[in-house]
């Protein structure tokens, strides 16, 4: 379970300074074969890139594949031209080439990077890693453990097979037939009974939808995307779409020497995703053979969060759907348009937007929506801060749902993607633009 660490090549405190070599690497992701993966650093996933807040953190990506790539920073706050999205923010990084990024980790809270080019196809076959920004003032929460969460499509031979789903694949979005937490399947990690854990938990997955229970526990979400929660909630699953965050305690027990599995439970995310189809074990948790520990208290944390001020706002409201006609190659599309044909939307520097996402009544799956570069604030069915106040990048969607959201963008102008995670959907079509500038045009998607 033990993640690589990228290894900081700067003697300056403040900075950290590090490489990322995209390639291949033969590991072993089916039991007992090898795999040729795509792989950042030759490991899977990549390697912890671990930071402070308000650190300036400088990556030297090279690329060694055999095609174009980018690295995309999920869910951190930099400059328009660190943002890794060929023709918006960087030219494509073609193989034999490098990039440099350098930018300030601001938040601290757990974020992820992989590629934005072909972003299915190189996620699925390895490119994916964490980033965790510690806040140097926050106090002990227990034994800390990095859970990547991923699947994986290799299967007994070592090979991935062929794709034959066509646009029923991209459709519904292909899963990996293993699941994965930190690049291995079904691990252990060892834990004496009774003592805090605090779990940083990030879905990587393409499509996957992973919610987790553990039998005879709970578990206490402290935070999310972009970091601690105004206040925590207790759950007795966590539930995760592609490419959130939960910052999660827990207090494993279990008599000494035995084990417990956390389960990947089927989630709802439509078209009949939850039909015979059982739990899985993901990862297990072993405990060691000292007596368990007396029970204590959950530390408390919370977080002063102020709710965006709405009054003016401008109002975004953006349809996900399919846009193909019948027999033609799949598209879905934003406002009845994919994204090849889309008007970026307008916003200026300073300015507060409520955006209201609506999954189509006629598409028949959930959609992670996120936004890069900008943390937002979900609202309420009747449009008040959603409580408690968190601050997030990726937002589900449910089938037939609405979710509406408050952004402030700030004085970081470009032009700024937008998407469902998804990531087979996002590469037909369902993605958009938003132009932060000095000008200021219609908000509409067309």
């Amino acid at each position: 379970m033990r993640l690589p660490v990228a290894v900081d090549q700067n003697p300056d405190p403040n900075v950290f300074e590090t490489t990322l070599r995209a390639g291949f690497a033969d590991l072993e992701v089916y039991p007992g074969t090898t795999t040729r993966m795509w792989t950042y650093n030759g490991s899977l996933p990549g390697p912890l890139i671990r930071t402070k807040a308000s650190q300036r953190l400088i990556v030297h990506f090279e690329n060694q594949l055999e095609e174009a790539s980018t690295v995309h920073w999920h869910g951190i706050r930099l400059p328009n031209a660190m943002d890794g999205v060929p023709g918006h923010s960087q030219p494509a990084t073609e193989p034999g080439q490098s990039f440099r990024y350098e930018f300030e980790t601001t938040d601290p809270a757990l974020f992820w990077y992989h590629p934005h080019v072909n972003s299915a196809t190189q996620v699925d076959n390895g490119l994916y890693g964490p980033l965790l920004v510690d806040d140097p003032q926050q106090p002990f929460l227990g034994d800390e453990l990095v859970l990547v969460l991923s699947d994986s499509s290799v299967d007994e031979t070592g090979v991935s097979p062929p794709d034959f789903t066509g646009d029923l694949g991209l459709l519904f979005g292909r899963e990996g037939n293993l699941l994965l937490v930190n690049g291995k399947f079904q691990p252990r990690i060892h834990a004496r009974s009774g003592l805090l854990q605090r779990w940083r938990i990030v879905n990587t997955a393409r499509t996957r939808y992973y919610q987790l229970a553990m039998a005879g526990h709970s578990f206490r979400r402290i935070g999310g995307d972009g970091g601690l929660m105004e206040y925590p909630v207790d759950a007795e699953r966590i539930v995760l779409a592609p490419a959130e965050r939960a910052d999660v305690l827990i207090v494993p027990r279990g008599a000494p020497g035995s084990e417990v599995a956390v389960r990947w439970v089927a989630f709802d995310r439509g078209f009949g995703s939850t039909v015979n189809r059982p739990d899985e074990n993901l990862f297990y948790v072993r405990f060691a053979e000292n007596p368990q520990e007396p029970p204590e208290a959950l530390p408390a944390t919370s977080r002063v969060i102020e709710a965006l001020n709405t009054g003016g706002a401008s109002e975004v409201r953006l349809e996900l759907m399919q846009v193909s006609a019948p027999q033609q190659p799949l598209e879905l599309g934003i406002n009845g348009v994919p994204a090849s044909r889309a008007t970026p939307l307008e916003a200026k520097p300073g300015e507060t937007q409520i955006w209201t996402i609506v999954n189509h009544p006629d598409m028949d799956f959930a959609h992670p929506f996120h936004l890069h570069g900008f943390f937002f604030q979900p609202l309420d069915d009747q449009g008040l801060p959603a409580r408690p106040l968190e601050w997030k990048d990726t937002l589900n969607v449910a089938v037939m749902g609405t979710r509406r959201f408050a952004v402030r963008f700030d004085e970081r102008p470009g032009t700024w993607m937008f998407h469902c995670h998804i990531l087979d959907h996002a590469d037909v079509g369902m993605m958009g633009m938003v132009n932060v500038g000095e000008a200021s045009g219609a908000h509409g998607h067309q």
